[in-house]
């Protein structure tokens, strides 16, 4: 009888141990788990600013007897954006971000933007524009792109610019692009005039409540 009941302490102290193991690595599986959803919080909140969800596309012509940087930030004003702090970036668009109407952003808002612009003198035709354009890559990934045009030129020749460069753009991404978007203007520079014509891809600045 002693014998008998040796043999049957150590498989009680086995499965002990195996249940002792199988509630440790559920412990630890939940660990991982709440970690890497955590480090998933905290990275949608260090990048959410920078991945914006809406845009407008906004244009504005304008001319200065002072000087063509007071044409510039009249053209500005015509687009509305010219009390923005505003930061030039190229040219994606983030896969779920959607054309809003013009938006009036607060005064001194840092805002990021993909703008043409173009400056002359009198006498001069100026022009400026952007396009966009979604497309999908051969895995299935889907985004947009951007791109300026701008020099002495007419809203024709500013257009057949933007698309050409969208359609190489395409090209060296293996994008398949949908139908081109365009916004372009231009301005002959009357005479004892300074001119500037800016068109510009707005992005939408997150608000303190979202």
């Amino acid at each position: 009888m002693t014998n008998a009941c040796f043999c049957l302490i150590p498989n009680l102290k086995s499965r002990t141990h195996a249940k002792g193991n199988v509630a440790e690595q559920i412990r630890e599986s939940d660990f991982i788990r709440e970690k890497s959803e955590l480090k998933m919080v905290n990275s949608r909140k260090v990048h959410r600013p920078f991945l914006p969800d809406k845009f407008f596309v906004t244009s504005g012509v304008a001319t200065s007897s002072v000087s063509p940087l007071n044409a510039f930030d009249a053209a500005l004003a015509k687009a509305n954006i010219a009390q923005c702090n505003l930061v030039n970036v190229s040219s994606i668009l983030p896969a779920h971000a959607t054309m809003v109407e013009n938006e009036t952003i607060p005064a001194g808002t840092i805002t990021f933007a993909v703008m043409a612009r173009m400056d002359g003198d009198p006498g001069e035709t100026i022009g400026a524009g952007v396009a966009w354009v979604w497309g999908n890559t051969p895995s299935g990934q889907r985004y947009g792109m951007v791109a300026e045009a701008h020099g002495y030129k007419d809203k024709e020749a500013i257009d057949k610019e933007l698309k050409w460069k969208l359609q190489e753009m395409a090209k060296i991404r293996e994008l398949n692009i949908e139908s081109i978007q365009t916004r372009s203007e231009f301005l002959e520079v009357p005479k004892g005039k300074y001119g500037s014509a800016v068109v510009a891809l707005v992005y939408c600045p997150w608000s303190h409540e979202a």
